[in-house]
């Protein structure tokens, strides 16, 4: 099918949006370009939380004013019309009297949420929304799950061998974990990291493999660790208590002692564990916090508990050429939409689960 003029410009919007990935959030990814006589006159994307916004910086970057009053501008998300950390860019618009402007998706933010199209056309500007709707949500999903079921975003991560084990059947408690990933995909793990504003694992992966859950590989923040310990056992000398990054330790509600209570960044907070694991309120918390993505490279039982609850929207699985022949057994991989890439000669299979409306669709409901 032939790419009609405005789904042109906005492929660009999004291509320009996602020069944000790393320093946009809480906020969302946004492009936005100024089209005059059928040539780009300005462009611009929301590059950290903060700072302008991408209509701000695509109408900063015109060289002459004057064209404006005959520009479409496109945008991927829709204009802001409240004061926040920026002035309203819905006012910016009107004030420079752009006449028409096309729009990717609406902003479930409750500050928002059509506010921006109204005033808009209430100015007598041309508004068309729903270009390219679906890339442009998907594109700020973590954002607009974060919006439309108050939690996370979630993302299950696990390394297998190519006959299903997660880990070797160790012979000694002190044992390391076998490592199934080569430095390339170790690094694009920690480019997954830096993608998240959280991280977690269960008990048993911080007894077990002692990590650090920092991203060390790629540039980009570490996100905050995430560690589920209900009996408050995990001792404080692991790594996730080093206090080189904070640590949300989410224990049970009896649990006492902590060993790492009142530990320099740790922070406890206890929740109910026997009601479906604890997840839902876990997400609660992290939502509060305003956590809006939350990757999760625990073990089997934790894996198991997010997809047994359905607290999940994505799966990423490394596969490794290796077979272990026995050991700890991974996850069964759910079913839903997949694509699979080879990195470094192993597979990364990517699942979005199916049997759920569409996010797009689940925020105009």
């Amino acid at each position: 099918m032939e790419m009609t003029t405005d789904e042109k410009y906005m492929r660009r919007c999004l291509q320009l949006a996602r020069n944000g990935c790393y320093g946009a959030a809480p906020n969302p990814m946004v492009g936005a370009v100024l089209v005059c006589d059928g040539k780009v006159v300005g462009e611009g994307y929301h590059a950290r939380c903060g700072e302008a916004h991408a209509e701000v910086n695509a109408i900063r970057s015109v060289g002459d004013e004057s064209l404006l009053r005959r520009c479409t501008l496109y945008v991927s998300l829709e204009p802001c019309a409240h004061y926040g950390k920026t002035p309203p860019c819905a006012d910016l618009i009107v004030a420079k009297g752009i006449p028409r402007v096309v729009v990717g998706c609406g902003d479930p933010f409750a500050r928002v949420a059509g506010r921006g199209i109204r005033k808009l056309r209430e100015a007598g500007i041309e508004v068309t929304v729903g270009v390219l709707e679906a890339e442009c949500v998907a594109l700020n999903r973590r954002f607009m799950t974060f919006q439309a079921d108050r939690r996370p975003y979630v993302t299950l991560k696990w390394a297998e061998s190519a006959d299903g084990f997660m880990d070797s059947a160790r012979k000694a408690p002190e044992e390391p974990p076998y490592v199934f990933s080569t430095p390339f995909t170790q690094m694009l793990v920690h480019r997954l990291r830096a993608r998240h504003q959280a991280i977690m694992v269960g008990t048993g992966t911080a007894l077990a493999d002692n990590p650090a859950l920092t991203n060390r590989l790629w540039a980009g923040p570490s996100p905050l660790r995430v560690v589920a310990d209900p009996h408050g056992r995990l001792p404080r000398t692991l790594r996730l208590f080093d206090g080189s990054r904070p640590t949300l330790a989410f224990i049970g509600r009896e649990a006492d002692p902590v060993p790492y209570e009142g530990l320099p960044g740790v922070t406890v907070v206890r929740v109910d564990f026997s009601c479906g694991g604890g997840l839902e309120e876990i997400l609660a918390r992290l939502h509060a916090l305003s956590v809006q993505s939350l990757l999760v490279e625990g073990g089997r039982r934790l894996l198991e508990s997010f997809m047994a609850g359905g607290w999940f929207d994505e799966v990423i699985v490394e596969q490794s050429p290796v077979c272990l022949r026995g050991g700890v057994r991974a996850p069964g991989k759910p079913g839903g939409r997949q694509t699979v890439e080879s990195a470094d000669g192993h597979t990364v299979c990517h699942i979005f689960p199916g049997g759920r409306m569409p996010l797009w669709e689940r925020l105009r409901s």
